[in-house]
């Protein structure tokens, strides 16, 4: 069974669960699936500047108002039932936890408990992050050492 560490910030939409589900054809995929609630992963100003760059300006606004610490716990626990029912509903095997701290020394830990063939990193873009090679997936290709594919999140 081929073994993918998923890597999300919000829930999985249909077309999301359909992709990753599909990556590799027939072969039975198993998911390990790590949510990082939105409001911890960067600073305010990083996520705001992001939004003015995608020509969001309402959401560059309100970035000031995205939970945080434990407020952003339980959206964070239901966006992952959410993901691995659908995952599960598609035929996959799924498990997964929410990641409030240290998100890429867990990120580590899990590709290494699991024996993960690859990590997949599913997010909306960071071109600020991206740019300075800051984003997850940049930061998780020199942890992991399995091969780390970049996917952008569908968008409900």
């Amino acid at each position: 069974m081929f073994t993918s560490v998923l890597m999300i910030e919000k829930p999985l939409t249909p077309e999301d669960v359909e992709f990753v589900t599909t990556l590799h054809g027939d072969e039975a995929t198993a998911f390990v699936v790590l949510m990082q609630p939105r409001g911890d992963q960067a600073d305010v100003l990083l996520r705001a500047i992001d939004d003015v760059a995608v020509g969001e300006l309402r959401e560059a606004t309100q970035e000031g108002d995205e939970p945080e610490g434990e407020e952003a716990r339980l959206p964070a626990e239901k966006a992952l039932a959410h993901s691995l029912a659908a995952l599960r509903a598609h035929g996959s095997e799924a498990r997964g936890e929410v990641v409030a701290e240290h998100p890429l020394d867990r990120l580590k830990a899990v590709v290494d408990e699991s024996g993960a063939d690859e990590v997949i990193v599913m997010t909306e873009p960071h071109y600020v992050e991206e740019f300075f090679h800051r984003d997850w997936a940049s930061r998780a290709r020199h942890k992991v050492g399995v091969p780390v594919l970049k996917l952008f999140a569908h968008s409900e």
